[in-house]
């Protein structure tokens, strides 16, 4: 049972600092913290970092670098790495790039006009959070109503409203977090923010704060992301002068990708298995310590400073079909894989022409990540927006767009994505973690034998994993093999 007054947020970190979960560490982490042994292994062993955190060499399998042959490279087979734009990726121990095909991306080169300007000066003078704090929140939040903005992390909800909810529960402790765990295959666009841009996160961060009325932070970064949490650290020390008086916190994430979820999130910071809350209450109202929390993503917060400065309007009018600019991270078969800062809702062959163009013929593409699944070439004039491509039963998500060009199997292809949110249930749900094991073997077994009859089932399954998941996986786990077949049914017939 677990003792008053228990640490149990400490068990996660003294896990990983321990070098994984082995016999002394787990008793002497429980005598410690006071958490009982039991949870100290069930805790740890949900988590990749944690559990295999003797391995030397972590290959990325993810969509983009399995494109450029990463499964010839020798290593532990793992989840997306989010080094999309320098497919194929493997990282050593202490996470640093081991081998990669290319140097990083390309940005959109520096343009003051753009809200986030990747590839300006990163500005430390803070006149964005002056410029809250003359305004008041009532003012701030109203900016945040007229700009528009949308949640960047895929979701896409209102940032206002949001902030709004969190600001008007009754007095009390409330915090801020910012997730910062990118893990959707295709995405790497919060890292380059961490990277370039650190300052303009931690002042969208502070204004989120003080007009919600919180006073402790929480960043929660990826935990293959060392160099992009060392930049945001120095950042803090940098900006003290105006920061300081707000309560920072780093958490490292260990190697979950259902962590990016809001509250499975929570519960990691908590120092419990990443699995998702049934919802309501939402964590606006109950979120971390059970306390009102306003979670948003890097790119949401990033986008803060602009939208005080040269306000809500000016913002929402740089969209081309929604508010503002959006980054588009953009990999697979095209000459510049980098992020793109464009008018929200532009099309792919606009991101494209940014991006230097088609590698090849073009054939597919992957518009938001492994969640959108795949869509034809004959949609590549379909806004990349949060409205348009539901029409087509696709979505925006975080925007990593990956393109595929006619050398690629749709059918292989749709079992890599397959294989990723296999690998990625958290197996709470049981629709969710049986489905995505037979959606997996279903094409598995396809590609083995050549019969499509063993697909029969995945429109039932995919149906029970939508109905009955919790949380966002489980919901689109089945969409990579059920948009394949919709628009490549010619990869899915008879084999030889």
């Amino acid at each position: 049972m677990e003792k008053h007054g228990a640490q149990r947020e400490r068990v996660l970190a003294m896990l990983r600092e321990a070098g994984g979960l082995h016999e002394h560490a787990v008793r002497r982490i429980s005598e410690e913290t006071g958490v009982p042994e039991a949870d100290v292994w069930g805790a740890g062993s949900f988590y990749e970092l944690i559990r295999h955190a003797d391995v030397k060499r972590r290959v990325c399998q993810g969509l983009s670098c399995v494109l450029q042959g990463a499964m010839e490279l020798e290593g532990e087979k793992v989840s997306c790495l989010g080094q999309c734009d320098r497919a194929p990726v493997v990282i050593g121990e202490d996470f640093g790039i081991v081998h990669a095909g290319g140097p990083r991306g390309a940005v959109t080169p520096d343009d003051p006009d753009l809200p986030m300007n990747l590839g300006g000066v990163d500005r430390q003078d803070y006149a964005a959070l002056d410029r809250a704090r003359e305004l008041g929140p009532d003012a701030v939040i109203a900016a945040l109503d007229e700009s528009g903005l949308q949640g960047r992390g895929g979701a896409g909800f209102p940032a206002g409203i949001k902030w709004k909810a969190v600001r008007n529960n009754p007095p009390g402790a409330r915090y801020v977090v910012c997730n910062a765990d990118e893990g959707e295959p295709g995405t790497f666009k919060d890292r380059e923010i961490m990277l370039r841009r650190p300052h303009l996160l931690v002042e969208g961060l502070a204004i989120a704060a003080e007009t919600v009325q919180a006073t402790s932070i929480y960043l929660y970064v990826r935990g293959e992301f060392p160099e992009e949490r060392r930049s945001f650290e120095r950042a803090l020390t940098e900006a003290a002068a105006k920061i300081g008086h707000l309560d920072w916190h780093i958490v490292e994430g260990h190697g979950a990708y259902i962590c990016g979820e809001e509250t499975a999130l929570i519960e990691s910071i908590e120092g419990r298995r990443g699995m998702p809350r049934i919802k309501p209450p939402y964590p606006t109202t109950q979120g971390l310590w059970g306390k009102p929390t306003l979670m948003n993503n890097v790119e949401t917060l990033a986008c803060i400073p602009d939208i005080l400065l040269r306000g809500g309007a000016r913002f929402k009018g740089l969209g081309r079909t929604e508010p503002g600019t959006k980054l588009y991270c953009i990999s697979g078969h095209i000459q510049q894989p980098g992020i793109y800062e464009l008018p929200l809702g532009v099309s792919l062959d606009e991101l494209v022409a940014a991006a230097g163009g088609y590698l090849g013929t073009p054939r597919a593409f992957s518009p938001g990540g492994a969640s959108s699944g795949f869509l034809p070439m004959r949609l590549r004039d379909t806004p990349l927006d949060f409205r348009g491509l539901p029409k087509h039963g696709s979505m925006l998500g975080s925007a990593g767009v990956v393109v595929l060009n006619d050398t690629v199997d749709l059918a292989q292809a749709a079992l890599w994505q397959s294989i990723f949110f296999e690998d990625e249930s958290c197996g709470q749900c049981a629709p969710c973690r049986l489905g995505t094991q037979v959606v997996r073997q279903a094409v598995g077994r396809y590609l083995d034998s050549g019969d499509p009859d063993h697909l029969d089932l995945v429109p039932d399954i995919a149906w029970e994993m939508e109905e009955g998941s919790i949380c966002g996986l489980g919901m689109v786990a089945a969409m990579p093999v059920q948009t394949a077949r919709r628009h490549f049914p010619e990869d899915f017939g008879p084999r030889g």
